[in-house]
């Protein structure tokens, strides 16, 4: 039935991973109303949502850059994605 997609083991975390930060930020939308609203370096007014897509949205042109420039294995892009996701809800 779920044959028409490669579903691996990466590919399922990496979903559920993206399901779990929605539902995570719907959850605190719910508790603390507002999207936390703030301006950052790139002059934007962000809230919470508008940080994560900026993150997924980052992570994945570090990821197909990496696999441009550099190939296997992609722990440096990983680690390179965590730094932005942290400088993306610290300083955006």
């Amino acid at each position: 039935m779920l044959g028409w997609m490669a579903w691996t083991w990466p590919t399922a975390l990496l979903f559920v991973g993206i399901f779990s930060a929605v539902g995570f930020l719907t959850f605190l939308e719910i508790r603390y109303p507002g999207g936390d609203a703030r301006q950052g370096v790139l002059g934007l007014t962000t809230t919470r949502g508008d940080r994560l897509f900026i993150t997924l949205l980052g992570t994945a042109y570090i990821f197909l850059a990496w696999l441009g420039l550099i190939g296997y294995p992609l722990w440096g892009a990983l680690g390179l994605s965590l730094a932005w996701c942290v400088f993306c809800f610290w300083k955006v």
